[in-house]
């Protein structure tokens, strides 16, 4: 039963990762968006952002696998829960991102101006550094998040952890077994990463204190 169970990691591991990295990438431009001077683009991505973050993930999942079939525009169960996840991930991610960004002291924006910075090496070597350590253990928290939502994939037929246990379940009848096995695994992976990202941050803030 466990290997059976156990076969679903691999495919909860890539609709986490792919989901989180797509989200991460997409919540950059909403973020300057967001951020954005021209109010009629902050409503936009404003409007974006509460709106996904309002619908829960399961309706995505199932507006993207059955209702853009109506469309003429069909996914597999996998695709169509990264496309949602991603959707999901983009809102959540950027919120973070402003969050981390509105967090740093005006007073290093306009010192790094002073010394003559463009945008770009102002971005990248005076906020970014500061908005990263802040916004680390959000992004840590909602990768955990992440994997655990993993398992709604499951209602679309995705062969998941929580897929593969409901399958063993309904073949030996010991749905108590089965579904334990698949906690201990959501824990096995969630833990680690719970781990890292704080072993990240510390080491983070120690090289920006000494900097």
């Amino acid at each position: 039963m466990f290997a059976q169970i156990a076969s679903g990691a691999g495919m909860t591991v890539v609709i986490t990762g792919a989901s989180l990295l797509s989200g991460a990438l997409l919540g950059l431009p909403l973020v300057a968006a967001r951020r954005s001077a021209w109010s009629p683009l902050r409503a936009l991505a404003t409007g974006y952002i509460d709106i996904v973050r309002a619908i829960p993930p399961i309706t995505w999942l199932f507006l993207i696998y059955f209702g853009l079939p109506q469309y003429a525009l069909r996914l597999d169960s996998v695709s169509a829960s990264i496309v949602g996840f991603s959707v999901i991930a983009s809102a959540y991610m950027a919120e973070t991102y402003r969050s981390g960004l509105l967090s740093i002291p005006r007073g290093q924006w306009e010192a790094a101006t002073a010394l003559g910075l463009k945008f770009l090496p102002k971005a990248r070597y005076v906020i970014t550094p500061q908005a990263f350590k802040v916004t680390l253990p959000a992004v840590a928290a909602y990768a955990i998040s992440l994997l655990k939502d993993s398992a709604l994939a499951s209602t679309i037929g995705v062969h998941e952890i929580t897929y593969q246990a409901g399958l063993a379940s309904r073949a030996t009848h010991q749905g108590l077994l089965a579904f334990s096995i698949a906690g201990l695994l959501y824990i096995a992976m969630s833990v680690p990463l719970a781990v890292v990202a704080r072993r990240v941050d510390r080491v983070l803030r120690r090289k920006l204190e000494v900097a």
